[in-house]
């Protein structure tokens, strides 16, 4: 599918659904955001049943319990210095156009901040693919933000041994 019609079925996609309160959860002292269900229309294109969004911004890659596993026996890698790498893909929906960037904090223990890798190429609006350097297993509250535009939602963050 080419991007500009990608870029539109996520844009009417969003525009159908509510915004809703966001759901948590407490998973090991952790009070995770629980994702919603991806609608029917984005899920071929996602590749993922799990999202949170509201409204104007979308992070599709949720666990159905909040809680990334990433190492050998999960998703993501490793790196050599012992920092968690994961995929995060984000959508910005009609209306919504600028520059993605990502903070996030661990909430549960003291840590550096996450680094985020936001590689450039893609458009202003809709489709924008990441990775989120985590540089400690715990519970990590992750923003993003386009202009005021912000969406916040929080991860259990673990490490596959």
């Amino acid at each position: 599918m080419n991007q500009q019609i990608f870029v539109l079925v996520v844009l009417v996609t969003l525009a159908l659904n509510p915004v809703a309160k966001a759901q948590t959860r407490n998973t090991a002292d952790c009070r995770v955001t629980i994702p919603r269900t991806t609608p029917d229309s984005l899920n071929n294109a996602l590749g993922t049943r799990n999202a949170y969004w509201n409204g104007n911004l979308y992070s599709a890659s949720l666990w159905p319990d909040a809680t990334v596993t990433i190492g050998p026996r999960g998703a993501g890698s490793i790196l050599p210095d012992g920092s968690l790498q994961m995929k995060y893909p984000w959508f910005r929906a009609a209306g919504l156009t600028g520059k993605l960037v990502i903070t996030g904090r661990r909430l549960d223990a003291a840590a550096p901040p996450l680094k985020a890798y936001i590689p450039s190429g893609y458009l202003d609006t809709g489709f924008q693919a990441t990775a989120l350097i985590f540089p400690t297993e715990g519970c990590w509250e992750i923003t993003g933000k386009v202009g005021d535009t912000t969406l916040t939602f929080v991860n259990r963050v673990i490490r596959a041994e």
